[in-house]
């Protein structure tokens, strides 16, 4: 069971799993002892963006049922092996889950891009996925992907007939390395940017 794309939140790992046993979420989850409920938005629609935190009994419970590696997990997890104190002891041997707001765990979390994710799993399904605003472009496919912790049902943007926004992505990453030379926060400097076309944006309404 492939874990798709990098970076991605354990909860949509979790559904697959589901999906292959034949099972629902509710049914696979309920092989570990949990603490709490899934995260609701204020109108009560589930939150896309709810992670999963697994002990150490949990964590190898999981990849018993997935068969990829704990390395492999551990790589591609960003949450895999975050604690909290209500999971226990480290050395706790009953499996336990804790439900989490992805972005209090790791950080600010992106819906990915299907596409992508059928290229490696086999199918268009939905994953969330830890990244920063400007991870989010898929060149490949022409999509931006939206933030997973608003409550709206778009995943993406398609910006096929934007060019210009994979040419910017792209240049991004020099941008990026020379922010990191110079000793200078990466979100910074896309922090500014994103406010100075947001004031061209308001301006223009004007």
């Amino acid at each position: 069971m492939r874990v798709s794309p990098a970076g991605e939140t354990t909860f949509p790992y979790l559904c697959r799993i589901a999906a292959a046993y034949g099972l629902e979420e509710k049914a696979l989850l309920s092989c570990w002892k949990g603490v709490g409920q899934r995260p609701r938005h204020e109108g009560g629609a589930w939150r896309w963006d709810a992670e999963v935190l697994l002990n150490a009994a949990g964590r190898r419970a999981l990849v018993g049922l997935g068969s990829a590696t704990e390395g492999a997990l551990e790589r591609a997890l960003p949450s895999w092996g975050r604690e909290d104190p209500k999971l226990g002891a480290q050395q706790d041997v009953v499996e336990r889950a804790l439900w989490r707001v992805g972005g209090a765990v790791v950080g600010a979390v992106a819906f990915g891009c299907r596409l992508c994710t059928a290229r490696r799993t086999g199918g268009p399904v939905r994953v969330v996925r830890y990244a920063a605003r400007w991870e989010r472009v898929c060149v490949r496919h022409g999509r931006w992907a939206l933030d997973a912790d608003a409550d709206q049902p778009l995943e993406c943007l398609d910006v096929r007939g934007v060019p210009e926004v994979g040419v910017a992505h792209l240049r991004w990453r020099g941008v990026e390395r020379r922010a990191v030379r110079a000793g200078v926060d990466p979100g910074e400097v896309f922090g500014l940017a994103y406010a100075v076309v947001a004031r061209w944006w308001q301006e223009a309404y004007r």
